[in-house]
């Protein structure tokens, strides 16, 4: 890990005490309600933590992979769908950042992340995609200055709660589903968004992410420069699969630390002993240890990566493999931690309790399947000898 700025320093305290006292102590209201948690974010936002991905050209803080992925982290350990929210945040960000920088609308824009700090939030499915986000049925028009876009998608993530979105479309009415831009939405623009589904699920209830219908209308300096393909394979996808391992394991984390908390306990009643859970709270300790060098590892290899290294098939098996392995580490790691701390963990009403922490990582394998994910390794492996050792 490359030596912590004064600035990004000042930036993870902030976020700590973010994470302790209001997250923490709003975590499981933003649960049970299935509500956005938007102290978490106002308070994010009064310490400009939602600017940190903008690079010091335009007034940011240019916070590496490995900087975003533990402020994430350290949101998470406090409500993991608020971790989730500056997660998504973040790769919208990064996203105008990387590909929109040497526009002098996007130059602009930059700027005003960092002075209003607003928040942004993402819509790349749509129905009869079945999934597919590098797929598009509607399509980006434009009408001289001013484009028009409309989207029903079957997820829109805290969209209802951003003050913009960036929304994925065909580049034209003429263009094939696989020829996509990137179109950002400020909340003005948004002449119609319409909630088509319910947000009531098992975990990550937070994030607020149901089915809309978006209808609106802006500049056409608002479509992101480039192709989405790029910006998917560039950004969009390593921000991802990083930013959400160390989200799964800021979740983990305070899950190992409840554990912790209950052992240490047991001890205290018994001097001198050492409790049988102390052995199994050792083994989670050091699965949770392995699953933070996976994506610190993976962070600071982004960081040192060319452009042109981060398109190599090599790097996207990487990635692969990282989302898989975190996002079936995590619930394994809350399922022992449960284990320790027994049917206090179990109930809802108790200190120790890791209900919310279980259900809110078992979504990590859902969001973009791992069945999907493994698939298309598979078909990579077939040609990229390099990655077996051959």
């Amino acid at each position: 890990m490359t030596a912590p700025t004064p600035r990004f320093e000042t930036l993870l305290n902030a976020t700590r005490e973010v994470s302790n006292t209001v997250a923490a102590r709003h975590a499981a209201d933003v649960d049970a309600q299935a509500r956005f948690p938007a102290e978490t974010v106002a308070a994010l936002r009064s310490a400009g933590v939602l600017s940190a991905p903008v690079p010091h050209a335009f007034g940011g803080a240019g916070c590496t992979m490995q900087e975003l992925a533990q402020l994430c982290a350290t949101v998470s350990q406090g409500c993991g769908a608020s971790g989730m929210v500056l997660a998504m945040h973040y790769i919208q960000v990064a996203c105008v950042a990387r590909h929109g920088a040497d526009d002098p609308y996007f130059a602009e824009y930059l700027r005003d992340l960092v002075k209003f700090q607003p928040l942004l939030a993402s819509m790349t499915s749509e129905v009869g995609t079945f999934g597919d986000t590098r797929s598009s049925i509607c399509a980006v028009e434009r009408h001289g200055a001013r484009f028009s876009l409309d989207k029903d998608a079957t997820t829109g993530s805290y969209c209802a709660h951003a003050d913009a979105i960036l929304v994925t479309c065909r580049r034209d009415a003429q263009a094939p589903s696989s020829d996509q831009v990137l179109v950002l939405v400020k909340r003005e623009d948004a002449t119609k968004l319409e909630q088509t589904t319910t947000w009531d699920t098992l975990g990550m209830r937070g994030t607020c992410s149901p089915g809309f219908r978006l209808e609106s209308s802006g500049p056409i300096e608002q479509i992101v420069p480039g192709s989405f393909a790029d910006i998917a394979a560039d950004t969009m996808v390593p921000y991802s699969h990083i930013l959400w391992s160390a989200l799964w394991w800021g979740i983990a984390a305070d899950a190992v630390n409840r554990a912790a908390t209950y052992v240490r306990g047991e001890a205290r009643k018994k001097p001198g002993t050492v409790p049988p859970t102390a052995t199994r709270l050792a083994e989670v300790s050091a699965q949770l240890q392995g699953m933070r060098q996976q994506w610190q590892a993976s962070a600071q290899a982004f960081d040192e990566a060319s452009r042109q290294e981060l398109l190599d098939m090599g790097w996207a098996l990487r990635l692969n493999n990282l989302k898989i392995a975190c996002s079936e580490a995590a619930p394994q790691i809350v399922h022992r931690a449960l284990q320790i701390v027994g049917v206090l963990g179990y109930k809802n009403d108790s200190p120790f309790s890791l209900g919310r922490h279980y259900r809110d990582v078992l979504s990590a394998s859902l969001m973009i399947s791992n069945e999907r994910i493994a698939a298309k390794s598979a078909s990579m492996l077939l040609v990229h000898k390099d990655t077996l050792g051959i």
